[in-house]
């Protein structure tokens, strides 16, 4: 599978913040105490269970990683996205 292809944005969204958490060498939990998120609401999304990640919440990850909502968004897993609607 080559960038996103194939991938939901949710399933994306996943990988970027797994990504960026590796990126940065920390964990799930570390990310959720610096974002200002609960570590139940950032476990819910990793594990796919939360299917409607708000970008309040994604700006909250940039935040707390330092990084621009732009920076989140510009990787090769957000190109070639599956439709959400179909």
């Amino acid at each position: 599978m080559k960038g996103g292809e194939g991938l939901t944005i949710g399933q994306a969204t996943q990988m970027r913040i797994l990504e960026l958490c590796a990126e940065k060498s920390i964990t799930i939990n570390k990310l959720a105490t610096i974002c200002g998120i609960t570590q139940s609401t950032l476990n819910n999304i990793i594990s796919g269970r939360n299917k409607g990640t708000t970008v309040s919440t994604i700006q909250k990850i940039c935040d707390g990683l330092e990084i621009t909502i732009s920076d989140f968004f510009s990787s090769a897993l957000f190109c070639n996205l599956e439709q959400e609607i179909k």
